[in-house]
């Protein structure tokens, strides 16, 4: 969402710097956009770790990540440049001293600066530690500008809604709700993106894009891949907290929302606040109707036999935690009255695809219903990963003498106008530089989407599956969700 602004000097200062998330993504886009032109003229990185490290070691560490994760090639020409701007501080997260050594090194900066820079601070830790990093950054007045201080916070942002309320206190008491940016890399791709400019900038698709055109939406996030190493964090989360109460929701916003007054990240967020407000809350006596769980058990992924879900390193023997989630939502609002929003996602599926399916209603009358020839629904689809091109379906003849039809595709292909797209957290991390909120999550965001999957969350908590698990790895999940939306006359696409 970023525009062409000028960046104003600007010190990064990465909480968990020798982290996992830091060496395969943070230094990756913060590299990219060095090459490309986009950081601040005065930049500075401090990376805090809590090992004695040399600044020549952390640097060897993240030029050899930075060859396996950068995509751009890395030149000894583009790090030589880049790395002049890397400090390694060693730092101690509950330590107050740590932080008043911190703000001596950012002053440091800002004589060099020759004015106060900005600072971004990216909390890459586990949720736990927020608490303490933020009490000791108020302590210590090191974000003590509002217009130019920021902190960058990864999700989980709390675990139910109350937790979530509770952050939202906690990070009030040191910063005001403009400097916090929530990240969800989802809203960084380039077609999700896409979306707004698609719907809000052709005439021929905006007044289509209510109940009256649109039969049903389905989103689904599914993953080849299963829990990985992250067992034990899994355990606790699940599909429906991991995935939907954020990704998947703040997809559907970007696809139900009401035209934006204009581009400024207030209004598109209020819209967006607006839809997850409408989204028709499930009682707690239809949440088997509406919502379903599933955990995948052995099976075979590209012919590789896999283990199950309850086999994975860190996972109970009989464990409740799903790893597929499904819901059908609806929002009781003008636009969407009835329209049916179904969702999905689920470890060790069929395959990894990310992707969006608008169907639109059927013909009142058409001119072929007496044909033989069934006519396929019309169909807009957008894939996100991997993936990432938007597709319109729609019936045509096939060439020769009969009055065949048969349905064809018109192809919008972002890797055919440009292979090398910026990477989401490229995107996301500029426009935190540029304090631009747009893409980031609000605290009032954050609270209606974990209202909206509060109900069927106890329910699940509060019950054990005795199915479980109830699908095979390597398929397209539990045959509870294909029933789910077969009962309104509907398939997964």
């Amino acid at each position: 969402m970023s525009e062409n602004k000028t960046l104003q000097p600007t010190t990064i200062i990465i909480f968990g710097a020798t982290g996992d998330l830091a060496k395969r993504k943070l230094f990756p886009a913060f590299y990219n956009l060095y090459i490309d032109g986009r950081m601040p003229k005065g930049f500075n990185i401090v990376a805090l770790g809590r090992a004695d490290n040399t600044e020549e070691y952390f640097k060897t560490y993240i030029k050899e990540n930075l060859e396996s994760f950068s995509r751009k090639k890395v030149t000894a020409g583009d790090w030589a440049g880049f790395q002049a701007h890397i400090t390694y501080f060693q730092h101690q997260l509950d330590e107050e001293k740590s932080y008043q050594d911190l703000h001596e090194k950012l002053d440091k900066f800002d004589t060099v600066y020759g004015t106060r820079g900005n600072r971004l601070f990216y909390l890459s830790i586990g949720p736990n530690f927020v608490s303490t990093i933020s009490n000791h950054i108020k302590n210590t007045s090191l974000a003590s500008d509002p217009q130019k201080d920021r902190i960058i916070i990864e999700k989980p942002f709390g675990h139910n809604k109350q937790s979530a309320i509770e952050l939202n206190s906690l990070l009030a008491e040191t910063f005001e709700e403009e400097q916090i940016y929530r990240i969800d890399h989802y809203l960084g791709k380039e077609t999700v993106q896409n979306i707004l400019a698609f719907r809000f900038g052709n005439s021929i698709f905006e007044p289509l894009w209510d109940r009256h055109h649109i039969e049903s939406v389905q989103i689904t996030v599914a993953e080849e891949v299963g829990v990985e190493t992250r067992g034990s964090f899994y355990e606790q989360t699940g599909a429906l907290r991991d995935m939907i109460q954020n990704h998947l929701l703040q997809i559907l916003c970007m696809v139900a929302m009401e035209p934006p007054a204009s581009l400024e990240s207030g209004e598109i967020r209020d819209r967006k606040v607006d839809v997850l407000k409408a989204i028709r809350r499930i009682s707690p006596e239809t949440v088997d109707q509406y919502a379903v769980r599933g955990q995948y058990g052995k099976g075979t992924i590209n012919g590789v036999k896999v283990k199950g879900y309850r086999q994975e390193d860190g996972i109970a023997e009989n464990s409740n935690t799903e790893t597929f989630a499904a819901v059908n939502f609806y929002l009781d609002n003008e636009r969407w009255q009835d329209v049916p929003f179904y969702v999905r996602t689920g470890k060790k599926m069929k395959e990894k695809h990310s992707y969006i399916t608008i169907q639109f209603k059927p013909l009142p009358h058409s001119t072929f219903s007496e044909s033989s020839q069934l006519l396929s629904a019309n169909k807009l689809i957008i894939n996100i990963q991997p993936l990432m091109d938007i597709r319109l379906q729609f019936m045509t003849k096939m060439p020769g003498l009969s009055l065949d039809l048969k349905p064809v595709e018109m192809i919008f292909d972002y890797f055919a106008c440009q292979e090398n797209t910026p990477e989401a957290y490229e995107t996301l991390l500029l426009d935190a530089l540029l304090g631009d909120l747009t893409l980031f999550m609000r605290s009032d965001q954050v609270e209606e989407a974990w209202d909206v999957v509060k109900t069927i969350q106890e329910a699940w908590e509060n019950s054990k599956d005795s199915s479980f698990p109830n699908y095979d790895a390597g398929s397209w999940g539990p045959e509870d969700s294909f029933t789910m939306v077969e009962r309104q006359g509907h398939t997964w696409a």
